[in-house]
Parts: C-alpha cells; sequence; structure tokens
C-alpha cells in the first residue's frame, strides 16, 4: 500500500507540472483545447491526490507499522476514531491531507467558474496548480508518509520509500502512538476546519493572480472573488474556536487563549481576510483601494504559508506545534518566492490598477470602511512581529527573548476596542460623505444606550476601565444593529403593509451580504462580552483537598468525596467526584480526570488532565484535577470560576451562522405594495 501511495502522488506531480505548463502555454496562445487539457489534468491530479490519501488511511486503520507514519502516530489500542484522526495529527500526513484540500477546493472553484472566466481561467488552472506542486514536493521529497521502516546491517532503522543497500523491512508489533493531546474529539474537529480555512486562502490569492496575468482588472473580479474568501474565513473561524474549545477543555489552564505562537499564525491571516471582506465593498461600490485589495487577496495565503512555516518548522516552542523537521528550508522558499514574485506582478499591472475614485470625506462609510482595514493589517503584523520576535531577538543578539500575553494583550487589545467602535459608528455614515445632522441623528440610540451601558457597569460591577469600555463600545456596536435591522424593516413595513417579521425577513433575504454581516458583528458583540467577563472576573484557587474535605470559592462549596480508578481502551483513568454547591442547593457533581496513556510516545509527556465542568449563562465551574496521594486520600485541585465564559462560545456560533447567512442564497419574499385608495365617481343623486 505505500508503493501504491507513493506512485499515485509521483503520477499526480508530473500531471501537475504538466497541467501547471500547458495551462501557461493555453492562456498565452489563447488555445481553449490546451486550456480544457490543462483544466482535466487538474481533475485527475484532484483524483490521485484522493486515491494517495485513502492509501495512508487504510494503512491507519489495518496497523500497518512497516510504514514509518503509521508506526510514529498509531498503535493497535487506538480507538478507530483517532487512528482515522491520526491522518492529520503528525507532520507528513497533515501535509498530504492539505493537498487533499487543496484539490478539493481546485476542483469545485475550477468548475464554478469556467465557464464564466474564459480568460482567467487557464490562468486560475496554472496559479492553482503552483500551489499544488509545491505541496507535492514536500510530500515527496521532504516529508513523505509513504516511507517503510527499513533495519540496516548494523541494527539500526530508517524510514526511506526505497529499500536501502543491505537493509530488510522492520515491522514493529505496535506503533508509538497518538500524542495524548490530541485523543480530543475538539482535536479531531478543530484541525479539519482549521485546514480548511488555511488552505482556503489559496482562492482568493490564485483569482487575483489570474486577474493580474489575464489582465481583467475591472471591478467584476472583487464580485465574485468574495464568496471565495468568505468560504474560508468561515471555515478558519470555526478552527480558531474549536481550538479555543480544545485548550480550555483538554490543557486544564481554565482560559481559552495564551497567544501562543501557533494559536496567533492561525489569527493573523484570519485578521488579513477580515480585512479583504470589508475592503472589496469600496472597490465595489466606489472603484477604489484596488491595489490594495489585491494585496490583501495575497495577505491571507502568504500568511497562512508563513504560519504553517512557524508551526512545523520547529523554529518556535509551543504545545502545538510539529516535530523538528528539514521541511523548514521549501517553505523559506516559497515564502520568498511568491512575495517577490506576486508583488513583481502587481508592479508590472499598477498603471491599469488606478482608482476610479477618491476618498470624498473623512466622515464617510468608505473611510470607516478604511480605517478598519488599516487597524486589522496592524494587528496581523503586530502579532507576528511578536511571534517571531524570539527568532528575531536570536539572530541579533544570540539570546532567544519570549514575547508573552502582555505584549500582545497592551498591543492588540486597543486596536480591537477600535475596531469595536467603527463597527458601532461605520455602518451608520453614509457613503461619500456624511452630514453632521445625519450622523447625529443616527447615533441618538447606539450611543444612549452605549451611555447607559457604560453607567450601569460602573455603579453596579465594576470600576476599571477595560469592562466599561468594552462593554459600552459593544453596547455602541449592539444599538447600531438593531437600529439598522428596525429602519430597514421599517422601510419595507411602510411600503408593503407586511408584519414586522415579514418584513424583516423581507429586508434581510433582499440585502444578504448587508444583514449577514449584521450577524457575525451581533457575533462579535457576544464574543466580546463573554471574553471580557471571563478574563476580567475570573476566581481562581490553587488547593490540596482531603478526602470528605471541601474548598470555597466565588460563592461555591467543593467537596471531594471519591477517587476511583478505571481502564480506557489505551489508558488509565483516575477519576475523582467533587460535589458543587452553592448555599444550601446542589450546583454540580464534577468528575475532574487523569488519563495515564500507555503508549511509548506518552510515557514521556506525562498524564493528561480531563476537566470537570459545569456551564451556564452565568458562569463556568471548572475543576482541574493535578494529582493525588495515597490512593486518593489527598488530592491536588485547581479551581475556576469564569464568568459569562458561555457567550463567547454562542457568539462564536451566530458569528458563523452570519457567514452561512451571507453566503446561501435565498428565495426573495415577493413584496406585497401597499393599496392606494382610488377615487370613486360621484352617484347621479
Amino acid at each position: 500500500m505505500s508503493d501504491l501511495g507513493f506512485i499515485t502522488l509521483l503520477i499526480a506531480f508530473l500531471f501537475t507540472l504538466y497541467g501547471l505548463v500547458v495551462s501557461v502555454l493555453a492562456a498565452r496562445k489563447k488555445d481553449p483545447i490546451l486550456a480544457a487539457s490543462g483544466r482535466n489534468a487538474l481533475y485527475l491530479v484532484s483524483f490521485l491526490i484522493l486515491i494517495a490519501t485513502l492509501a495512508v488511511v487504510y494503512m491507519l486503520v489495518t496497523d500497518d507499522f512497516s510504514n514509518e507514519y503509521v508506526a510514529s502516530h498509531s498503535e493497535r489500542a487506538l480507538p478507530m476514531f483517532y487512528k482515522v484522526s491520526t491522518l492529520w495529527g503528525g507532520q507528513s500526513g497533515s501535509l498530504l491531507f492539505w493537498s487533499l484540500l487543496l484539490a478539493i477546493y481546485s476542483t469545485g472553484m475550477v468548475t464554478a467558474l469556467w465557464k464564466k472566466e474564459p480568460k482567467r481561467g487557464p490562468w486560475l488552472v496554472a496559479s492553482l496548480l503552483f500551489v499544488q506542486a509545491f505541496f507535492l514536493i514536500i510530500s515527496l521529497f521532504a516529508s513523505n508518509p509513504f516511507n517503510r521502516l527499513w533495519v540496516l546491517p548494523d541494527g539500526s532503522t530508517v524510514g526511506a520509500v526505497f529499500r536501502p543497500q543491505g537493509a530488510a523491512l522492520f515491522i514493529p508489533a505496535d506503533g508509538s502512538g497518538l500524542n495524548p493531546l490530541l485523543q480530543n474529539y475538539w482535536m479531531v474537529a478543530h484541525p479539519i476546519f482549521l485546514y480548511l480555512g488555511y488552505v482556503g486562502m489559496t482562492l482568493p490569492f490564485a483569482y487575483a493572480t489570474a486577474s493580474l496575468f489575464s489582465g481583467e482588472l475591472d471591478d467584476s473580479w472583487v464580485k465574485r472573488v468574495r464568496i471565495w474568501n468568505l468560504l474560508p474565513w468561515t471555515f478558519l473561524t470555526m478552527g480558531i474556536l474549536l481550538g479555543s474549545q480544545w485548550a480550555y477543555l483538554e490543557l486544564g489552564w481554565g482560559g481559552f487563549w495564551a497567544w501562543d505562537p501557533v494559536e496567533n499564525a492561525s489569527l493573523i491571516p484570519w485578521l488579513t481576510a477580515t480585512a479583504f471582506l470589508h475592503s472589496i465593498m469600496i472597490q465595489e461600490h466606489r472603484g477604489m483601494l484596488k491595489v490594495w485589495n489585491m494585496i490583501l487577496a495575497f495577505l491571507g495565503f502568504w500568511l497562512a504559508i508563513v504560519g504553517t512555516f512557524i508551526t512545523r518548522s520547529g523554529i518556535i516552542d509551543s504545545v502545538h506545534a510539529f516535530a523538528v523537521s528539514n521541511i523548514g528550508p521549501l517553505f523559506l522558499g516559497f515564502i520568498v518566492l511568491t512575495f517577490v514574485g506576486y508583488l513583481a506582478l502587481v508592479w508590472y499591472r499598477l498603471p491599469d490598477l488606478e482608482s476610479d475614485a477618491e476618498l470624498d470625506s473623512l466622515l464617510s462609510r468608505e473611510a470607516a470602511f478604511l480605517y478598519v482595514n488599516v487597524l486589522f493589517v496592524v494587528s496581523a503584523f503586530v502579532t507576528l512581529f511578536g511571534t517571531l520576535f524570539p527568532i528575531i531577538s536570536e539572530a541579533v543578539s544570540g539570546t532567544k527573548i519570549a514575547v508573552n500575553a502582555p505584549y500582545f494583550n497592551k498591543v492588540d487589545g486597543p486596536i480591537f476596542l477600535a475596531i469595536l467602535l467603527l463597527m458601532g459608528v461605520g455602518p451608520l455614515l453614509g457613503w461619500r460623505r456624511t452630514s453632521n445632522a445625519m450622523l447625529q441623528k443616527s447615533l441618538a440610540v447606539p450611543v444612549a444606550l452605549a451611555l447607559s451601558v457604560a453607567g450601569a457597569v460602573f455603579i453596579l460591577v465594576t470600576r476599571h476601565w477595560v469592562p466599561i469600555l468594552a462593554w459600552s463600545l459593544s453596547a455602541l456596536v449592539l444599538g447600531t444593529i438593531f437600529w439598522e435591522f428596525y429602519r430597514g424593516a421599517a422601510s419595507r413595513r411602510r411600503s408593503t403593509n407586511e408584519g414586522w417579521l415579514s418584513a424583516l425577513w423581507g429586508v434581510m433575504a433582499r440585502n444578504q451580504r448587508r444583514y449577514g454581516g449584521y450577524i457575525v458583528h451581533f457575533g462579535v458583540v457576544l464574543m466580546a462580552f463573554g471574553m471580557v467577563g471571563a478574563v476580567a472576573f475570573q476566581h481562581n484557587l490553587k488547593t490540596s483537598i482531603p478526602l470528605n474535605g471541601q474548598a470555597e470559592l466565588g460563592g461555591y462549596t467543593f467537596r471531594y468525596v471519591n477517587m476511583e480508578q478505571t481502564q480506557g481502551p489505551n489508558y488509565d483513568e483516575m477519576k475523582a467526584t467533587v460535589i458543587v454547591t452553592q448555599g444550601d442547593r446542589n450546583v454540580a457533581t464534577l468528575y475532574p480526570r487523569m488519563n495515564f496513556y500507555h503508549s511509548r510516545s506518552a510515557k514521556d509527556m506525562g498524564p493528561t488532565v480531563e476537566v470537570g465542568l459545569h456551564t451556564s449563562l452565568r458562569e463556568d465551574v471548572y475543576i482541574v484535577l493535578n494529582g493525588f496521594e495515597r490512593g486518593g486520600d489527598l488530592a491536588a485541585f485547581e479551581i475556576f470560576v469564569n464568568p459569562l465564559m458561555l457567550w463567547m462560545w454562542i457568539g462564536g456560533l451566530v458569528m458563523i451562522l452570519g457567514a452561512f447567512f451571507a453566503m446561501v442564497p435565498l428565495k426573495q419574499p415577493v413584496p406585497r405594495r401597499a393599496r392606494t385608495p382610488q377615487s370613486v365617481a360621484p352617484q347621479p343623486a
């Protein structure tokens, strides 16, 4: 099966090169036959990569430990659910999975646009195959998932596709096992959506590249590229949220975001992709920011590759990162090549990218979008700088200086607050310019709500400025959203005599992009509400509790009543029982656990923790079992009470709902026009 997979992948690479060359020739000669041949090569490559991926999955589920990847990342006792997920649980498997997702995306995009884009089409195929060729080179020559294990004459083992001289095939009795931290259902789903986001950033890049090569630089490209940016943006949002949930539940530290380098690597392209979603609206409405949009279409892709380089090269230390490998130089070369090549292409087309209009007023909707764009991009690059600072400091001074959460909070925190402010004000501004009278009228309700919330928080909750400012700005955004929904529904209701709900649905269905964006903004407000509550008002206690003893935190009493040992499929579990009460009320019975995995790779890592969690709209009660003595007579716990935590996850789901609402076309309801009374002719007496 290793041979089948390798040969299939090698043939896919050869057809990738063929399709790339043929598509470029077709575009230059305007030859539809060559263009179709290049497109068909892309389809064939996608099919071959699927076969190669299925070969890896087959080896995983059948415990083929003659394969180096299977032996290094799986084991016989691993549940089937995790055996399949091992495909993306290691370096070479995940890179092959990347190629598979890129193949699926490429097939879908080319199929959808081929007839609509006769000039861009061949360049689009060439751009997609160019990226695919790079990842196939990585899989074939640097991180091959089809290496088999061989025993050399000196007794050492080595992984290689072909048998080294004098070597014999080695089949270990069992594998090393999957990293215990990855044996979690959130970590099964998180990489899928994260890769769908990462890989999907290739699509707007490929579309922009095709536009630049073909010279088709009218504003139509931003209308069609929107969906190909919004789709991976949605998946990346889901991936980041699932990763936060995994960190919250699996790492046992009571938080959801630590500004870890690998976390940052997912956030950075999300920020530029979000900027692109806002920026293309300015080009659609005013024909402005054409060069800027070309750059943003590239940055989402390029920063995803940079993030992958950070994650996989071994240059940073992270609980999430892959092992040190030799793929770093290849990624670095690709990063430099694409950066220089794309900027040269934009420079060549610069005369064709002049704006159709200029910014008329600093107080206008396009100006607000521009400010938001700048803030998102600044946030992306200051985060990238902080992430790479240990490498920079080591290169300059020889000492690796880590940049921790305080830096990111101080730099990104004010930027995010400024973005919240613009989210509240921007939608109320008119295109071109906004009069003071119009602005005062539009802002009256949102500002009144924001000031009311600020006063209430100051009097009833806290006098710390961060929650007051964050929640009042969130209220400003909320007021703007409700005001916009009300104005839209009221306008339709006046013209159709529909009920409020029918009018609201009608105006939303007619303007899906606009109101989908408002739903996303509503989700951001809910997330901000929950994040500020969980961070600013968290209660924390580290304590040891004897059996049948108790501790108190945040108005709760925690009574430790039992320690039980059970056995899982590939681990031993120590499970504590903790009864949580509040006054005379029994709140919950929680079971924090420690898992001791049997695999060879897990023994060096020590046990993993599974938290005990009770969640409600008000707060989370979160317990971690950190250790025990004398069979459980004494246990060490860390307890957290995280206010409003659930609202962060609800807000994330609302954001995703808003994105899908903006993407999926709805049948627009037919409005009923209000009847105008007709004059009646006077009757003869």
